[in-house]
């Protein structure tokens, strides 16, 4: 039993086999446990609740006096099944341009907006639900232009025709039109005009107006730099990181202590910029050796053709050729009466006085390594010193100059921390070479960024990427069949696309004492940040759940995969079944030879994602089991898989469905406090019917559902690994004096088709429209293996109704009948109940739900509910299980271990 607060209780009913508290939740089994975990919360305090503020300082905003879109008559559009869907603009006007540039001395970086535009439907369900739930598009002050997605793409400046041609593709000087469908009758680009900042924005400038017929609208670098800087701190909760000794950390910023702090942005030159506010910032310093001294030196010493290659030349590199070090002048001894090693450098490159050799004598790694050591030391020396000027504690590091390389971040870092003993914080930006362009794309007056909040932007990353070989091959793929044939590609060019990090931490012993950086491979993948920048989606219609008892602790992730061992038990996992689900997948499509062609892609894409992650497990970003499982199932979408699942989920459906009106002849039979125990018993026992699972499919194999249910139920003997049963029954049935009180309305998060959902949570469902509670089904918005979806529910309940008078009056109640065509004997029997039930989509397409990003129906849902019910492992456990609520809360799962699916 866990541990109860005074007012609102938290309730587990457990069966876990082995696992004895939340940390061996991880501990893996070879064979499936099957034990159950049922957990009731009744969080928060004493005292009055108070509407949840949202999180603070996770508005984003500059200024309150720049025009904003038209918002009148707006509405969602598309389909019911989008993650993110369009928001339809009638009376906008005005054309928005979707593209800004930064064009450097050495590379150009773009940010362009896309959009999908989709046909509405004609959902009667979800506007029954909307009208009941008193939600309204025109609630909101602000949207971003519409839901769609910003894309993050750099080219080499010598390479602009490159980039003139990719911007020409895409129709981005036109907003975005799609090429295909583009005829040269189109509108007209003479008086378009595009963001641009960077010093190429000057000298490019004709260029773009010869090529594509626009004019370039020069922004100030600086306010450029410093807004997107601000917005990516604001908006993404792992922005930030520290890289010490090979070692990637994400830094969670406090919202309301961002400011003070420098900003060192390293491109060809440096610049260092104190920033006091959004809008209030000052250059205070700056330094002429930056990127482009290492790239111009570095070609003159060792004749390489691009920053890339110079990058990894330093891979190989062994600095003491070149450097002079401190043990060199004193015999190989410390220079201890000043803290001096011997393996600090003493002089960078100079050795090179004293030997008798020319520059062909010189290996070009060595010179490589020298050069960025060198160049490193002094900007995060420098950074120091002016960060103690004006006393800030923080540094944030960005430019081109990083590019992702962990021994460039090691070497500023170890020099921040040597000359502050410890006190100044060196750290750095996923979006580090991006903060000019997306500045610049913020600048437009109407984009409406300035009113986004961080729980409206979801970071993905697909596939599409340009690598051929680990040499450029253009910007990201949007194509299936380019996607495909790169795929086909990347197979027989090797293992390029993952970038070579140390493999152990190198020695620390003063300036200049990294020990030569080890890795497993000779190349460095071409711009190593580049696969950590994934395309950032705007979903206006995403909202923080409202029912957190403290959401700034919440964390929805139970397993920590930065533990060695998880990730290697997740991977392997993962790995396994691999094989099994593309099966599927190719399935579900008819079995095609085009089918057999994505899902062979989706397998090598997927697996190069998880060798990815197995190499460098924060290249995306902080990663969660939420986030691993959400990366397959996009990977999946990406290749057009929709519903893996979809032939399973029907069968099991009908299988349920057949046997239920047995099941409630039983319950109906029972007395309240004995059905009551059945019910948990029932979801416990029906949660086993995960059909990702191998063992479950053996189960059905060798009996009837209903069989297989009952005997799983009988096996549901308390006492459960995680039991708060007695305090669930006392809280519905009240004890002694104190009388029950039914809840007012009830979230329960449904996990699978089949039988978890028909002979398990209904029935519960039922129970609680019984006792006088509004029940809510929240179910998610895209598919994610066997799980059911909000589109399917209404159809399963529907057929539900057609045995059961107190399903039928409440789903009629609910909206959910609208479109149903049922056949029920006593149509003119009076309902017995008018209490509603209805369906939302959560805004997720994953196994797990992060509850700081749900849809803006479970949020209006969440309001007025008092019961929180989360069921499944992936819900209840491997995310939430943490989670604590200012009401009610139940998570209900069932413990399958190893082939898990």
């Amino acid at each position: 039993m866990t541990s109860l607060t005074e007012d609102h209780k938290e309730l587990n009913f457990g069966i876990d086999g082995n696992i004895n508290n939340c940390d061996e939740i991880a501990k893996h089994n070879s064979e499936i446990q099957r034990e159950t975990s049922t957990v009731v919360e009744k969080g928060g305090g004493g005292g009055e609740e108070k509407e949840m503020a949202p999180l603070a300082g996770s508005s984003i905003h500059r200024s309150s006096s720049r025009p904003q879109l038209d918002l009148s008559g707006a509405a969602i559009q598309g389909n019911f099944e989008e993650r993110d869907p369009a928001i339809l603009l009638p009376n906008q006007s005005d054309d928005i341009s979707h593209l800004a540039l930064d064009i450097g001395g050495s590379l150009i970086k773009l940010v362009y907006f896309s959009r999908r535009e989709d046909q509405p439907i004609n959902d009667k369900r979800k506007k029954t639900t909307t009208a009941r739930l008193g939600i309204s598009n025109g609630n909101r002050r602000s949207y971003p232009i519409l839901g769609g997605r910003l894309h993050f793409v750099k080219f080499e400046t010598i390479k602009i025709k490159e980039c003139l041609d990719f911007i020409y593709s895409k129709q981005l000087h036109r907003g975005g039109m799609d090429s295909r469908r583009w005829q040269s009758k189109g509108p007209s680009t003479e008086n378009t005009v595009i963001k641009a900042t960077g010093g190429g924005a000057y000298k490019f400038a004709d260029l773009f107006k010869e090529r594509l017929g626009i004019s370039i609208e020069k922004e100030d670098e600086m306010n450029c730099l410093v807004a997107g800087a601000n917005f990516l701190l604001k908006a993404i909760r792992h922005e930030a990181f520290t890289h010490m000794e090979g070692q990637k950390m994400f830094v969670q910023i406090d919202q309301n202590d961002l400011f003070p702090y420098l900003l060192v942005n390293i491109g060809s030159g440096v610049s260092m910029i104190k920033v006091d506010g959004d809008g209030k910032f000052q250059r205070v310093s700056g330094t002429n050796v930056g990127g482009g001294t290492y790239w111009g030196l570095g070609k003159l010493l060792t004749k390489c053709e691009s920053f890339d290659e110079l990058l990894e030349l330093s891979q190989r590199g062994d600095n003491r050729t070149i450097d002079m070090l401190v043990g060199d002048i004193y015999g190989g001894m410390d220079y201890s009466k000043i803290g001096l090693s011997a393996s600090t450098i003493a002089s960078s490159f100079g050795k090179a006085i004293s030997e008798n050799k020319g520059l062909d004598d010189y290996r070009p790694e060595d010179i490589s390594l020298s050069l960025l050591r060198m160049i490193s030391y002094n900007i995060g020396q420098i950074s120091y010193l002016n960060a103690l000027r004006f006393g800030l504690k923080r540094i944030f590091f960005g430019g081109f100059f990083i590019r992702g390389h962990a021994y460039t971040m090691d070497t500023i870092s170890f020099a921040v921390h040597f000359w502050s003993k410890g006190e100044a914080q060196a750290m750095f930006l996923r979006h580090e070479g991006f903060l000019g362009a997306l500045g610049a794309f913020m600048s437009y007056e109407k984009h409406g960024l300035d009113d986004l909040m961080v729980h409206q932007l979801v970071e993905r990353f697909p596939m599409g990427a340009p690598y051929v070989g680990g040499n450029i091959h253009g910007p990201p793929l949007g194509d299936l069949n380019e996607k495909i044939s790169w795929m086909e590609k990347f197979v027989q060019k090797g293992t390029e696309i993952t970038a070579p990090v140390p493999m152990a931490p190198p020695g620390t012993t003063g300036l200049g004492g990294f020990e030569v950086p080890s890795s497993k491979g000779d190349t460095l993948r071409c711009d190593a940040s580049e696969l950590n920048v994934g395309v950032l989606h705007l979903v206006p219609s995403l909202e923080v759940f409202p029912l957190f008892a403290d959401p700034k602790r919440y964390e929805p992730n139970t397993i920590d995969l930065s533990d060695r061992s998880e990730l290697e038990y997740w991977y392997t996992v993962l790995s396994e079944q691999l094989s099994d689900l593309v099966d599927k997948a190719v399935a579900s499509e008819g079995g095609t030879d085009d089918a057999e062609r994505r899902g062979d892609a989706f397998a090598r894409a997927f697996s190069a994602h998880l060798a990815r992650l197995m190499e460098e497990p924060a290249a995306y970003g902080k990663l969660g089991l939420a986030n691993l499982l959400e990366l397959r199932e996009e990977c999946l979408r990406e290749f057009h898989f929709i519903d893996a699942y979809r032939s399973i989920k029907q069968r099991e459906n009908e299988a349920s469905l057949a046997v239920l009106p047995d099941l409630l002849k039983e319950l109906d039979s029972m007395t309240e406090e004995a059905r009551m125990l059945t019910l948990i018993e029932g979801v416990l026992a029906a949660n086993i019917f995960d059909w990702g699972s191998r063992a479950c499919v053996d189960l059905y194999h060798k009996g009837t559902i209903i069989e297989i249910y009952r005997m799983s139920r009988n096996k549901m003997q308390r006492p459960w690994r995680v039991d708060d049963f007695d305090v669930f029954k006392e809280r519905m049935f009240g004890s002694g004096d104190k009388k029950p009180e039914p809840h007012k309305r009830a979230l329960l998060f449904v996990d699978n088709s089949g039988a978890d959902i028909v002979l398990g949570m209904l029935p519960l469902a039922r129970e609680l429209l019984r006792r006088g509670t509004e029940v809510v089904l929240v179910a998610n918005s895209l598919p994610a293996l066997n799980d059911v979806t909000a589109m399917e529910v209404p159809d399963i309940v529907a057929e539900a109704a057609k045995h059961c008078d107190i399903l039928r009056g409440a789903a009629e109640a609910g909206g959910l009948l609208v479109d149903a065509m049922i056949n029920i004997q006593d149509s003119s029997k009076e309902s017995p109940s008018s209490v509603p039930l209805m369906v939302v989509e959560n805004g997720c397409g994953s196994p797990c739900i992060d509850l700081r990003q749900v849809s803006s129906e479970l949020a209006a849902a969440a309001k007025d509910a008092d019961l929180v019910i989360l069921e499944g492992m992936g819900r209840a456990l491997h995310t939430n299980f943490n989670a604590r609520f200012k009401c009610d809360a139940l998570k209900v799962y069932l413990l399958l271990f190893h082939n898990y699916r």
